[in-house]
């Protein structure tokens, strides 16, 4: 089984040439020793995609790119959330399963008791689990001890005390005796799932996080309720929102969304989009499939990453990719 790099390892490889000094998105470069998609012949047939909504703008952004490539190909695209995509594979429904998580160990053992073997995935890109405010909220910085006491019941990031207002937080004046606003993502959401487990250390979301259907929905929600917080993938920064630095504890040091602190791995809610796929071992995808796995991985494709507000594959993590389902030319 190919073992993917770390994302402090990665960085620490390849970082340099793929992003500039700066802390913004869009600075971000395609390796140059990634090469353009080229075409082949034969290559017909219908891809469903079903799985992660911070993933349906992307999947949707390849599929466009990809049946430009080949007309006779059709496409559709459905993002309700990450855990929709296990059941769409086993069921075979769906031809790819984009998931902004890993599969649980229960949705690996339900593939496998089906199929005889384990999915297989690959991670196409990087994202950065951005915890958002209004863009008029001047909260400098907050732990995840800290963010775990606002969201959480369980609190199991060790402080004592639940935090329900932003003067617990030190803001002062008018900001002082107001409620935060919590809004989050529902339980199908790879995003929910992710937040759950590294924000608050795998304890139990508050009842008064107000959960909402997609990702664009909670940024939404947070750029019309001066009050809020909330959590979302990077790549649905708006100039109505603002991202919030973090720090794993208060002695840690305080580390903004960057491109360059998502490579190193710095960024403690930094992590893999993945694309699932039904592959059985010793076997080679269709011709379809197969393709789509290139494109992904070609500099069309990773543009499409840098594009949609995501962080691109590196030459090597793509070329271990296409190695994984057998696709390496």
């Amino acid at each position: 089984m190919i073992q993917f790099p770390t994302l402090r390892a990665l960085g620490l490889c390849a970082a340099a040439s793929l992003f500039a000094t700066t802390a913004h998105a869009d600075a971000v470069k395609v390796d140059a020793k990634i090469a353009p998609y080229t075409p082949v012949a034969g290559v017909s047939g219908n891809v469903k995609s079903i799985g992660s909504d911070s993933m349906l703008s992307l999947m949707t952004l390849w599929l466009e790119g990809f049946t430009k490539q080949y007309p006779a190909v059709t496409k559709e695209v459905e993002g309700k959330g990450s855990g929709t995509a296990p059941p769409a594979l086993i069921a075979g429904t769906a031809t790819f399963g984009p998931m902004s998580r890993t599969m649980k160990q229960q949705e690996m053992d339900d593939f496998e008791k089906k199929y005889g073997y384990k999915p297989t995935a690959v991670p196409t890109s990087i994202d950065m689990l951005g915890v958002f405010v209004h863009k008029d909220n001047p909260i400098a910085s907050l732990t995840l001890p800290q963010i775990d006491a606002i969201f959480s019941k369980t609190r199991k990031g060790g402080l004592e005390k639940e935090i329900t207002t932003w003067g617990q937080l030190g803001l002062t004046r008018d900001w002082a005796d107001r409620a935060i606003s919590l809004y989050g993502r529902n339980e199908a959401s790879g995003t929910y799932g992710y937040f759950k487990e590294h924000a608050l250390f795998k304890g139990d979301y508050k009842d008064s996080v107000k959960a909402q259907p997609g990702s664009s929905s909670v940024i939404q929600s947070i750029a019309a309720d001066k009050y809020a917080l909330g959590y979302s993938g990077i790549g649905y920064l708006t100039a109505d929102v603002r991202v919030v630095p973090l720090a794993k504890d208060a002695k840690s040091e305080v580390i903004p969304a960057t491109v360059e602190n998502a490579y190193t791995g710095k960024y403690p809610l930094s992590r893999f989009l993945y694309v699932y796929v039904n592959q059985k071992p010793g076997t080679e995808l269709d011709p379809l499939r197969r393709e789509f796995v290139r494109f992904v991985y070609s500099r069309d494709g990773q543009e499409g990453v840098v594009k949609d507000g995501y962080i691109p594959a590196t030459q090597s993590m793509a070329e271990d990719a296409l190695k994984s389902v057998g696709a390496a030319k």
